[in-house]
C-alpha cells in the first residue's frame, strides 16, 4: 500500500498559510522573518491563522535571529509563546535549542517540550547546526518530539539527502525526519524517494509586487515588494509528491 506523503508548507504570513492551504498542503509551519530564518509570529496572526485553516497548524517558538544558544530572558520568552499558542489552539509548537558547544540544551528543550503538553512537537534545523547529526538524532528523540526537521546538515535537503536517508534510517520510526531546504516542484519527488522520508516541508514562496505608485527611493532596506507562499507552487509540491 502506497503512503501518503506529508506536505508542510512554510508560511510566513497568514496571507501565506492560507495561500498554501487553498494549494493542497497537508500543514503549516506560521512564522515570521522569512529572511532571517524564522522568528515567532505575532499573536494575532497565530489567532486569525487557527481561526480560518482547516489544516493543522504547528507555530514556530524562536525568539529571534542568529544562534541556537539562548539566554534566561529568551527562554522566558518561548514558553510565554508556547503558552499562547495552546490557548489559542493551535495543533503543535517548532523549538529547538543549543548548548555553547553544538549539542542539543537538553535542559531547556525538556522545559519547552513540557511546556508544549499535548502539542505535537518538531524540533527545528537548530538540528542542522548541532556538531554530531547522529548523537543529536538520539538527544531530540529521547525528548519525546514526534519530529526533526532537517536538510542533513547541508545547504538544501538535495545535497543532504544520504545524510537524510542515514537519519531516516537510525530513526527507524521512532522519530520522523522531514527534509527541508531548497525544495521545489522539480526535485522534491526525488529527495523523497532518495532519503525515504515522508514528509517534505517547503516554502513555496513567490514575490509579491507593491501596488504601491509612489516610492521613496531614498529609502534604502524599506523594499517595498515581498514574499508570500505561492499557491500555484504548493499545488505543484503536491502534484509532484501525488506522481
Amino acid at each position: 500500500m502506497s503512503v501518503r506523503l506529508t506536505l508542510e508548507i512554510a508560511s510566513n504570513s497568514v496571507a501565506s498559510a492560507l495561500a498554501a492551504q487553498a494549494g493542497g498542503a497537508d500543514r503549516i509551519e506560521l512564522f515570521d522573518n522569512l529572511a532571517e530564518g524564522g522568528t515567532t509570529p505575532s499573536f494575532a496572526g497565530i489567532a486569525i491563522a487557527r481561526e480560518r485553516l482547516q489544516i493543522p497548524l504547528f507555530v514556530l517558538v524562536r525568539p529571534r535571529p542568529g544562534d541556537f544558544h539562548y539566554d534566561a530572558l529568551e527562554t522566558e520568552l518561548m514558553l510565554r509563546d508556547i503558552a499562547q499558542c495552546r490557548a489559542l489552539g493551535c495543533d503543535g509548537v517548532v523549538i529547538g535549542a543549543l548548548d555553547a558547544q553544538g549539542d542539543i540544551d537538553l535542559p531547556l528543550c525538556r522545559e519547552l517540550v513540557r511546556a508544549a503538553g499535548p502539542l505535537q512537537v518538531t524540533f527545528h534545523r537548530a538540528f542542522d547546526a548541532a556538531r554530531d547529526l547522529p548523537a543529536a538524532l538520539e538527544q531530540v528523540i529521547g525528548l519525546g518530539c514526534q519530529r526533526v526537521l532537517t536538510s542533513g546538515g547541508q545547504a538544501s535537503a538535495e545535497t543532504g539527502a544520504e545524510v537524510l536517508a542515514a537519519l531516516v534510517a537510525q530513526a527507524a520510526g521512532r522519530i520522523s525526519v522531514m527534509a527541508g531546504a531548497g525544495l521545489g516542484p522539480g526535485n522534491i519527488a526525488a529527495v523523497a524517494w532518495r532519503t525515504g522520508c515522508v514528509e517534505l516541508h517547503a516554502s513555496a514562496k513567490g514575490q509579491r509586487c507593491s501596488a504601491m505608485q509612489f516610492q521613496n527611493p531614498a529609502l534604502r532596506g524599506l523594499d517595498p515588494d515581498w514574499s508570500q507562499t505561492d499557491t500555484a507552487t504548493v499545488t505543484a509540491l503536491r502534484k509532484a509528491l501525488d506522481a
